[in-house]
């Protein structure tokens, strides 16, 4: 996942102490599915791992069932090349990120028994870098 065309190729870096970030207001509640995946955590989740954990989930839910993503990466991330000295500017483009906070849903399932998607989500929250919980509707 990426975007198709963006602004700016280089963004700022985030410098905010993940501990003092407050925790998110939107996408907190269940819009769409009956469960869903919250982080509980914040952090920056990369392209190639919500990809990772949309396949885990999507496999789970194969047919029967619908999948939410809730995320989108549009923060462009760069890197230097192996064994080059400080200094001489920023790194090139090499993939895309977003920033998540604590409390935000990042997928969503329905029409799937609840055993399943509870499982799936696990092993979802698994591929993630950030702490992730399984949430229900009430």
């Amino acid at each position: 996942m990426f975007p198709k065309k963006v602004k700016y190729r280089k963004w700022h870096t985030f410098r905010e102490n993940p501990k003092k970030v407050t925790p998110a207001t939107r996408g907190v509640k269940l819009s769409f599915g009956s469960f869903g995946l919250k982080a509980m955590a914040a952090g920056r989740v990369r392209s190639n791992q919500l990809e990772a954990a949309r396949k885990v989930v999507s496999r789970a839910v194969s047919k029967t069932g619908k999948l939410w993503i809730r995320v989108f990466p549009d923060m462009p991330f760069t890197q230097k090349p192996a064994e080059v000295k400080m200094g001489k500017g920023k790194g090139d483009p090499v993939g895309y990120q977003t920033q998540v906070y604590a409390g935000r849903i990042l997928f969503e399932i329905d029409g799937v028994p609840e055993v399943e998607a509870r499982e799936a989500l696990k092993s979802a929250g698994g591929k993630l870098p950030i702490k992730t919980k399984v949430v229900s509707r009430e």
